[in-house]
């Protein structure tokens, strides 16, 4: 395969065009709703604890059932019906299930699941299933030790832990200002829960939250008669935050300590338990996010040991991964960073001493996977080929050699084994709906497991290419998606539709089937218009200096990408330069309005769903990494603040906003449209009762058909 190094001198041109029966056309309803425009799958495919055994579910005999096997039997080894799982609840007096239930496998063999308030373990050995431990009836943020199956979870803010001997009550004074074991930060850094087992489950970090300085801000529900006011706590840029500290429970002494952290204005991120469990460390970010230190703690008595390194970036520090300890080597552990620029992966020893950097490259890593029984080798995800593509590697922690495992382009998203002997490489591309391969780590491909076919192939879709212009700079390249309505004819004038998001951590464009928004795109294109994006400096998976080009001034140089863009579209021949639209959502919301407002003209039509108007409105964590604070920054946040160009808006603009929006909150977009009455400015504008900061279930195909209508009657 050419080298990415040979390959960046030549344009990128992947084209994805097949031979449709053409007896179909996608409608909005079927692709919110019409699960069989997904590509075929396996459920719940994972590998069985200590064995060469793999599950997932499937349908058998009309009905859902787990399938078992072996890497080494070609036959199905066992399977579990739904029929049988009932019968088991049956004789223990429990109601059946409808539907299989969400498993997760643990350390013994086995598969567990919760139903309603009590957690059930099946055996695979003696076909029983049996009640480990009961939950309370409104049970959230549900964590099972997969080794022991001890339970962490929380009910009104307050922390409780059952095992099979009792439900105990960790923490009594939970509330609307101190809560417990929830995910904290906004879930920034990487955090998605607050609870973590010690690796033999005889401790449980948690986070503690004291949100009591933190203004009320009103969600009100609609539902109600009257309405009924839901306050969340929302910290805005520049605003008082709230403050983090983590606890230790012990569950023999049935005792609590917390860390000695430092009271300061802070963020105690990425938490990571000594495979000894004598210690415990954080990964600790100052308000600013240009400082971080990996901390060591002492967990018999909270307090602090060692920084074991700091990281420092004149612009922000974003940690999002934990630390990996070595399987045998308790004294080595690999760290993932950007401090050269690319996130890369860098192995270190628990005094602080660095060992090595194993990876390097213009190209980030993305997924830790894991280590080989013997912590030779750590296996990884990367996008080395291109940035729309991810393969699976391999890295040798003595020699730094490292292996590509997976073939072909597009998108390689493995599920390894716990011993890394073997991995299914799950491959969807521009032309490969799905494919599910089971490999070793050598290269050795065993067997296919699902080979999906084009659940589009009756369906008259146009053509997609990816392809690459240059940035604003002139210099960088930008990847691009273009979108042709089926019957394309070159000699015709199209209008043109702009997908836009562009903004930190997050890239559209991929080289993977179309699913979900992109078949709504494609939609789009089978009613005549020509759909475009481009991942404008500022998005994801480029490189820090690709992301950080925007830091303190958020849309602008973002803005001058886009309009690189619109000079491309406008250069070519089939397009009708009067008929340009423009749709985005969330940060794609707030590019939108920006293109309306800020470069006038420029679009005839525009969609801003969920927008960000106003940075001060926006979450401390996220904008200030970005943007600083409106007090250091005065002038980047008056730039950004959309309210200041409503004057200047040509052509038609609608915002959407869900009314119970807890991310963007209705805030931003409410605002801009005060705004244009002020500025007797006529602005189209749509609500969503109920929703959050998306439009789900049902409603989704409402929505599309919204949009659809207003360019249909627009652009």
């Amino acid at each position: 395969m050419v080298s990415r190094r040979i390959a960046l001198l030549f344009v990128l041109f992947l084209t994805f065009s097949q031979v449709f029966a053409q007896t179909k056309l996608l409608d909005p309803e079927s692709i919110a709703t019409n699960k069989a425009l997904i590509p075929a799958n396996l459920k719940q495919l994972a590998w069985v604890a200590h064995s060469e055994r793999y599950a997932y579910v499937d349908t058998v005999q009309g009905k859902d059932a787990l399938v078992i096997n072996n890497v080494s039997a070609k036959a199905k080894e066992e399977t579990i019906s739904l029929a049988a799982i009932n019968a088991q609840l049956k004789n223990l007096n429990e109601a059946e299930l409808k539907n299989f239930p969400s498993i997760t496998w643990d350390k013994s063999g086995n598969f567990f699941f919760t139903k309603q308030d009590k957690v059930f373990e099946y055996d695979l050995n003696t076909k029983k299933l049996r009640i480990v431990t009961p939950l309370a009836q409104d049970a959230e943020n549900i964590d099972i030790d997969p080794q022991t199956l001890a339970t962490a979870f929380t009910v009104d803010n307050n922390l409780y832990v059952s095992t099979e001997q009792a439900v105990s009550q960790i923490t009594k004074d939970g509330s609307h200002n101190i809560v417990y074991g929830h995910s904290v930060h906004r879930e920034e850094f990487g955090i998605t829960k607050g609870t973590f087992w010690s690796p033999y489950c005889n401790l449980l970090a948690f986070y503690r939250m004291d949100q009591s300085l933190v203004t009320d801000y009103p969600i009100v529900d609609l539902s109600e008669k009257p309405a009924e006011d839901k306050p969340i706590k929302y910290p805005m840029a520049g605003g008082v935050s709230h403050e983090v500290t983590i606890g230790i429970y012990n569950i023999k002494t049935k005792s609590i300590i917390y860390l000695n952290t430092k009271p300061d204005d802070h963020y105690l991120t990425n938490i990571s338990w000594a495979p000894d469990e004598k210690n415990i460390y954080v990964f600790e970010l100052n308000r600013d996010q240009n400082d971080m230190k990996l901390n060591q703690y002492d967990v018999a008595t909270g307090l602090f040991v060692k920084t074991l390194y700091e990281e420092k970036d004149p612009k922000y520090v974003q940690p999002l991964h934990p630390m990996y300890f070595v399987p045998g080597h308790n004294d080595e552990f690999i760290v993932q960073s950007r401090r050269d620029g690319w996130m890369q992966f860098y192995l270190y020893l628990t005094d602080g001493t660095p060992i090595k950097q194993l990876t390097k490259g213009e190209w980030e890593t993305g997924s830790f996977l894991g280590f080989d029984e013997k912590g030779v080798t750590a296996f990884y995800t990367a996008n080395t080929q291109s940035p729309i593509d991810q393969d699976v590697y391999s890295v040798n922690l003595n020699t730094g050699s490292i292996e590509r495992l997976t073939e072909g382009r597009g998108i390689h998203s493995p599920i390894m084994n716990e011993n890394g002997k073997y991995f299914f490489d799950v491959h969807t591309s521009l032309n490969i709906p799905r494919e599910i391969t089971l490999k070793d780590t050598k290269g050795k491909e065993i067997r296919t497991l699902l080979t999906a076919s084009n659940p589009l192939k009756d369906y008259n879709i146009g053509r997609t290419k990816i392809f690459k212009i240059k940035a604003a700079d002139n210099v960088t390249p930008l990847y691009c998606r273009m979108i042709c309505p089926p019957a394309f004819d070159s000699a015709k004038k199209y209008p043109v539709l702009v997908y836009v998001y562009n903004g930190p951590g997050v890239q559209l464009i991929y080289n993977q089937w179309p699913t979900g928004t992109v078949l709504w795109l494609n939609y789009m294109a089978e009613l005549g218009y020509i759909v475009f994006t481009v991942d404008g400096r500022g998005s994801a998976n480029r490189g820090a200096g690709f992301e950080q080009v925007t830091f303190r001034q958020l849309g602008t140089v973002e803005l001058t990408d886009q309009l690189k863009g619109v000079e491309y579209l406008k250069k070519l021949p089939y397009t009708d330069t009067s008929r340009f639209g423009v749709n985005g959502w969330s940060f794609g919301g707030f590019m939108t309005t920006s293109l309306m407002v800020r470069t006038p003209g420029t679009f005839k039509v525009g969609i801003a769903g969920g927008p960000v108007i106003d940075w001060r409105y926006y979450e401390v964590m996220y904008t200030e990494r970005y943007m600083d604070t409106p007090d250091q920054n005065p002038d980047g946040y008056k730039t950004a603040d959309l309210k200041n160009y409503v004057k200047n808006l040509r052509g038609h603009l609608m915002l959407i906003h869900g009314t119970s929006d807890p991310v963007v909150v209705w805030q931003n977009s409410l605002s801009f449209l005060k705004k244009c009455v002020d500025e007797d400015v006529l602005v189209d504008y749509f609500v969503y009762p109920g929703h959050e900061h998306n439009v789900t279930g049902k409603d989704r195909g409402h929505l599309y058909k919204k949009m659809t209508q207003y360019y249909r009657d627009y652009l």
